[in-house]
């Protein structure tokens, strides 16, 4: 398997020799830069082959988040995550780089654990993101009659077998896959098996997310459970409705990005499902059931 490549921009010498320290054993291939300007030219160079910025947001001339911006405009980098390593980490300041596109955060100063886990997290959201988009987009052109269907998925295996075939019914597979597969994975995780948004997040902080999962689907009250997704296809729209078995969660809070959520390695599907993924998004009741709606223009 090929290295990930990683650029890492960070003014301060000795900030770039503890990160490259800490993430030593991580197996990835660092470039290191103290000059925001002289890291966007080697990024922005033809071919270049980045899958992860980490980036310092307070530095001279170009800040971060000037730099973040010009990431995030660029079409060629829009799927490349960035994590966000700084020590402004008033809710306003953080909300600022949420808007330009820092989906992950790092307060400094953080333990080598809190940077390996988050850098892990961010590899493993784009790597899942990036199969599901290449297994849409093969089947983009296999449902075109569909008028209406209903499946029904338990584990995470059956999502990423349905969310391929599901997003191909849509005119842009690589933008509603990743929102389909936040959305039924939250209908799995947080419905049926009732794993708390703590919980979660030191799941993944201790890399046993999946693990718990399968626990889950085996004991009770949890095993089978069973969560659905109806489709239904018209001129003007496809619409995925997600019901689960599940107690509810308060989930207008998760809707919008959370500078408070900022710093943990979850709590952005719904909100980037929301943004970027659906026309709409809407729960109902206690918040076990959610339906995202993909517009059409109109057919001749």
């Amino acid at each position: 398997m090929s290295q990930n490549h990683v650029l890492v921009v960070d003014d301060e010498a000795i900030n770039l020799m503890l990160i490259e320290d800490f993430l030593e054993q991580e197996k990835l291939a660092l470039e290191l830069f103290s000059d925001p300007l002289q890291a966007w030219q080697r990024l922005a160079e033809p071919g270049s082959d980045f899958s992860l910025v980490v980036l310092d947001r307070m530095m001279p001339g170009m800040d971060g988040i000037e730099l973040l911006r010009r990431i995030k405009a660029d079409h060629r980098f829009e799927d490349v995550p960035v994590i966000m390593q700084t020590a402004a980490s008033a809710p306003e300041q953080v909300r600022e780089g949420l808007e330009a596109g820092a989906y992950y955060y790092l307060t400094k100063p953080y333990a080598p654990e809190a940077l390996i886990s988050i850098v892990r997290a961010a590899l493993d959201d784009r790597r899942a993101r990036a199969s599901l988009r290449t297994r849409a987009a093969r089947l983009e052109e296999a449902q075109k009659l569909l008028v209406g269907a209903e499946y029904g998925f338990a584990t995470l295996e059956e999502v990423s077998c349905l969310v391929p075939v599901l997003a191909a019914l849509c005119p842009d597979p690589d933008r509603v896959a990743p929102g389909l597969s936040d959305l039924m994975l939250n209908a799995v995780e947080h419905g049926n098996l009732g794993i708390t948004y703590r919980e979660k997040s030191l799941l993944k902080w201790d890399g046993d997310w999946e693990a718990e999962i399968r626990r889950r689907l085996n004991i009770a009250p949890f095993s089978g459970r069973r969560a659905t997704i109806q489709v239904t296809c018209s001129t003007e729209a496809i619409s995925f409705r997600i019901t689960d078995e599940g107690e509810g969660f308060d989930w207008q809070k998760f809707l919008d990005f959370d500078p408070e959520r900022a710093f943990d390695p979850n709590g952005r599907g719904i909100a980037m499902a929301r943004l970027t993924s659906f026309s709409s998004l809407e729960y109902e009741g206690r918040g076990n059931i959610v339906t995202a709606r993909v517009s059409l223009s109109p057919r001749p």
